[in-house]
């Protein structure tokens, strides 16, 4: 995809609100946010709300770390990995980015049309698959066009619809909250159950993918370099900020409803359909619209993410409107579909997903860590010190993610 570069004119304000740390807000954004959201709300009221707290801040992190590497040195996080290992190292290494990256988002791509679809058949009715068709269209337009510049704004006003209806939603139901501001500053678990809703609440926000496409990106944002720095870091705590506030609506939104009347629920969907009785149909309609514009949003950047992840491990040019990059995004974007329509739910890809992601999420991290820490590579833009605590506790919190999910996959937990 080439640069686009606009100097002024009536956009650049909007230009400036704007960059690849909104698209790495709208990935984690997605019906699996939503959902563990909704039950760690339903369970447990706002006792889960430091979960979220640290998420967000685990993931600005992280994405500044990933954005730092691509302004300074021009390759993405894929390239990054090729140059830096060589012989077997690197053909592993490799791999496991495709694998996990690759086949990985294949697998989720169906949870996010579905969980799109379902916003659209809350809100206005009609047929699943019909929706699941619309949305699968819509996102392959955008992609189809090429454009960064495009997808940037689509995801900016999305981020900001879901925002919309999931915080107004939460201003409704919060007298019904009791203690958000403990929940959000003192953690603690209610029971042992909820050490893996936590967990699950973190996994769902600081995910491997978007390290790829955050230090991608980057570079088709400000393609000046280094030069493009303070406007990265101010992007993304601005954009990830409003991720986590709408995660942690979210939250509220369940502990407020649910959560007050003992209730449970198995999915977002089940959330929607639940507030129409306590709140009226408006809340439960804003609460559909916001979780149709989660599942288009994750149905958009999985595919995108995992064409740049491919293309930067395998040395291909990091553009949408390259072939080999329309096939695997197409490729992706078609087989969720597939799965999506005929109502089959792609269990043992999603199972061998959970497994590669396991072992990718603390390998990444570490590796990000290294790397930002080479004054060859970053020069004087290396790590401080106190980035190399938050960055240490990350990884650790990540291997301790990957860990779960194997064991989870092994069925040993």
């Amino acid at each position: 995809m080439a640069p686009t570069h606009d100097a002024g004119g009536a956009d650049a304000p909007i230009r400036r609100a704007s960059g690849p740390g909104w698209i790495v807000a709208a990935a984690f954004i997605g019906p699996g946010t939503v959902t563990t959201a909704t039950l760690a709300g339903a369970r447990y009221g706002a006792e889960l709300l430091w979960a979220l707290l640290f998420s967000t801040f685990a993931t600005m992190a992280l994405q500044e770390m990933a954005a730092r590497l691509g302004l300074v040195t021009g390759a993405g996080l894929g390239e990054a990995i090729r140059r830096r290992f060589d012989g077997g190292g690197r053909t592993v290494a490799l791999l496991l980015v495709v694998a996990a990256i690759g086949v990985g988002n294949a697998a989720y791509q169906t949870g996010n049309l579905l969980g799109g679809a379902l916003g659209l058949e809350g809100a206005v009715g009609g047929d699943l698959r019909l929706w699941v068709l619309v949305i699968g269209a819509l996102a392959g337009a955008l992609l189809l066009s090429g454009s960064y510049r495009l997808v940037e704004r689509v995801m900016v006003g999305l981020v900001l619809v879901m925002s919309a209806a999931f915080v107004a939603t939460a201003v409704v139901v919060m007298p019904e909250v009791e203690s958000p501001l403990a929940g959000l500053l003192q953690p603690r678990l209610p029971d042992a159950g909820a050490l893996l809703v936590a967990v699950g609440l973190i996994g769902t926000t600081v995910v491997p993918y978007n390290l790829f496409l955050h230090a991608a990106a980057v570079s088709e944002r400000w393609p000046g370099g280094v030069s493009g720095l303070r406007h990265a870091r101010r992007d993304l705590v601005l954009s990830i900020g409003v991720g986590g506030l709408v995660s942690m609506a979210i939250l509220l939104t369940a502990a407020g409803t649910l959560g007050q009347a003992g209730g449970e629920v198995s999915s977002a969907a089940d959330m929607a359909r639940a507030l129409e009785p306590i709140l009226g149909a408006w809340a439960g309609a804003a609460f559909a619209v916001g979780l149709f514009a989660a599942g288009l949003t994750s149905a958009i950047t999985a595919p995108m993410a995992a064409a740049w992840a491919v293309a930067g491990a395998l040395g291909w040019p990091c553009d949408l409107r390259d072939r080999r990059l329309r096939a695997v995004w197409g490729g992706i974007l078609a087989i969720g579909i597939a799965f999506g329509v005929a109502g089959v739910s792609p269990v043992p890809a999603i199972v061998f997903a959970q497994a590669a992601n396991g072992i990718l999420l603390p390998a990444v991290a570490g590796f990000l860590l290294v790397v930002v820490n080479d004054r060859i590579w970053m020069g004087e833009r290396v790590n401080g010190p106190l980035a190399n605590v938050i960055g240490g506790v990350v990884v650790l919190v990540a291997a301790l993610l990957g860990g779960r999910a194997l064991l989870s996959v092994l069925g040993l937990l």
